[in-house]
């Protein structure tokens, strides 16, 4: 997409989770795109016109990218029953002047876009209580210390809050409390001294957490149920899974004789190995 025109734009409906913005084909058509980027969980398309092109994915969103041939490969290959992918689900096409077709869809509709002016983008209400990026540079044991001062919410509950820590999601966080063999029970204040200065469980946590999502992006995300990447491929990251949806399995870790085990937190299910993780 990046230094391409938008040539065409098809809507297939007037709303996503909420209407499209007034006139948005007309807003789009004939723009270039000059940059793609990221956002917690929301991808920014910088168009010519100074607009950002902001989208979510929802539950069940995805984009497939098709070239000037075609599908890059045959459907049949990567779609699983049941997956949402069907063509009815395709609610807006982006045509390139590339060939690239750009197609979004998304079963449930819990997906959304919207545009706005580049300089409005931070005071917006997608952007304005979003925390840190946990891939930036700011993120490690010292600020998460800080983040978490004097917090009795549950480790993993904090995490979760994206006013704090953004775009980090149920397995990831589960994934990286076991591998820093952090309990998600205790208290989230646990990880700072009483100064405020980062324990060594906060230094292990920053590192993992990092760790973690390297990894899931090096496999191309996990896929439990319709997640698929942008060629409708299956991601692979649930096969490297420690904990999350392996409920009676031992525990990986190497020494320790635990087993894993599952209860429910903030109406998420929670997997952990209640012997290394403390």
């Amino acid at each position: 997409m990046t230094g391409a025109l938008l040539e065409r734009v098809e809507l297939r409906r007037p709303d996503l989770r909420y209407p499209l913005p007034p006139n948005f084909v007309e807003r789009l058509t004939g723009q270039r795109i000059l940059s793609l980027g990221r956002r917690a969980k929301y991808l920014l398309a910088d168009l010519s016109s100074g607009e950002v092109l902001i989208m979510h994915l929802g539950m069940s969103g995805r984009f497939l990218v098709t070239d000037g041939g075609g599908v890059t490969s045959e459907p049949g290959e990567f779609y699983a029953a049941g997956t949402g992918a069907e063509r009815a689900h395709d609610h807006v096409v982006f045509t390139l002047s590339n060939g690239a077709r750009v197609t979004y869809n998304d079963a449930r509709r819990f997906g959304f876009m919207d545009l706005l002016a580049r300089p409005d983008l931070e005071a917006s209400r997608h952007f304005k209580a979003i925390g840190i990026e946990p891939l930036g540079n700011e993120l490690d044991g010292a600020l998460l210390a800080r983040l978490f001062f004097r917090k009795a919410t549950p480790l993993k509950a904090a995490l979760l809050d994206q006013s704090l820590v953004a775009g980090l999601g149920n397995i990831y966080v589960c994934e990286a409390l076991h591998r820093a063999r952090l309990s998600p029970r205790r208290a989230a204040g646990t990880l700072a001294r009483k100064g405020g200065g980062p324990t060594a469980g906060a230094a292990r946590l920053a590192h993992a957490i990092r760790e973690v999502l390297a990894d899931a992006v090096a496999a191309g995300g996990s896929t439990l149920r319709d997640y698929a990447r942008t060629d409708g491929s299956r991601g692979d990251f649930q096969h490297r899974f420690r904990v999350y949806d392996r409920e009676g399995e031992p525990c990986p870790t190497p020494g320790c004789s635990g087993i894993v085990r599952r209860f429910t937190q903030g109406g998420r299910s929670t997997y952990h190995c209640p012997s290394c993780q403390r």
